[in-house]
């Protein structure tokens, strides 16, 4: 015997109607939406019309100046995300499974990217040569934005990394932090620095978007006993920093990697007892794991074989 009829317009549903609707709703913008899933405008109100007819009422109002999700389309998006994300990694794990690792992984580095990683991306090409890697630099304002944006697929940045919509993989690379002085500055000729002798220093800063509480990690505004520290200029790039720096406009906080990477006769680099090392850690967004992210994750964690424990 034939089984109960189906509701009205689910036999057909379209996954496209779906992440256009997911998309649109993170948009809220109609010629966005179309960029992001290279279509036209027209078709993506094309697809949100089929969707709305399947359901049978309005998830989007949109006038000439505004685009909102109705309150039923709220409750729709918020139920549909988990599934369609869930969705997605089936398909790329029964797809990964049936091809192997392949495609590209572009991996973002924040500082520096020391032999440990090189050596994680060599260990990651020789295991899966079918998926290729590209390596770009985060800004040193922005550490988690790229990730929000699907620039990067994984982001080797400096902790701490609060941030809830982000998953934090391998960590690794704990280092003692130096302090990079003009050569001119009355301390730069010391062999070390306690964390007390920074309220003498003006410290550079990464500016926004970068949040208060990373900021505050990596040019503190107070020494660990509670002496306030003075502020330096706020940088968006590193090497605007470490400019600065060698300017006599203040002094930076860098780990010894990334000390040697950037050394020059115009900065001494002094190392500061009684600071927490400087320690990396490997992130992903997990709504776009995959396969190879997973197997990069491994590969990190082999290579740098390091246990650091948040708290």
């Amino acid at each position: 015997m034939p089984g109960p009829p189906e509701p009205p317009g689910t036999s057909s549903l379209d996954l496209r109607e779906l992440e256009c609707f997911l998309v649109l709703s993170e948009e809220l913008h109609f010629g966005r939406t179309g960029e992001r899933m290279y279509v036209s405008q027209s078709r993506v109100s094309q697809l949100l019309r089929a969707l709305e007819s399947r359901i049978g009422a309005r998830l989007v109002d949109r006038t000439s100046r505004r685009v909102r999700l109705t309150p039923l389309g709220e409750d729709f998006r918020t139920a549909l995300r988990p599934a369609y994300d869930a969705l997605r990694a089936t398909v790329e794990t029964t797809r990964t499974a049936a091809r192997g690792i392949e495609g590209r992984l572009t991996i973002g580095f924040q500082g520096t990217a020391d032999d440990r990683i090189m050596r994680a991306i060599d260990a990651f090409q020789a295991r899966h040569p079918g998926c290729d890697t590209e390596i770009v630099e985060i800004p040193f304002c922005d550490p988690f934005g790229a990730l929000r944006s699907g620039a990067v697929d994984v982001a080797v940045t400096l902790l701490p990394a609060a941030e809830p919509d982000l998953t934090l993989g391998p960590v690794f690379s704990a280092q003692p932090q130096s302090l990079a002085l003009s050569v001119r500055h009355p301390l730069a000729s010391r062999a070390t620095l306690t964390a007390e002798e920074l309220a003498a220093v003006p410290l550079i800063s990464a500016d926004g978007p970068a949040p208060a509480y990373w900021r505050e990690a990596h040019a503190p505004t107070v020494t660990p006993e509670g002496r306030p520290i003075p502020a330096g200029p706020a940088v968006s790039t590193l090497q605007e920093g470490i400019t600065l720096t060698a300017a006599g406009r203040g002094a930076m906080l860098l780990c010894r990697p990334t000390a040697d990477y950037h050394g020059r006769r115009d900065i001494a680099f002094v190392p500061v007892t009684g600071l927490p090392d400087s320690v990396l850690g490997l992130l992903h967004h997990p709504a776009r794991e995959t396969a190879r992210i997973r197997a990069f994750s491994a590969a990190v964690a082999n290579v740098t074989a390091t246990t650091y424990v948040t708290t």
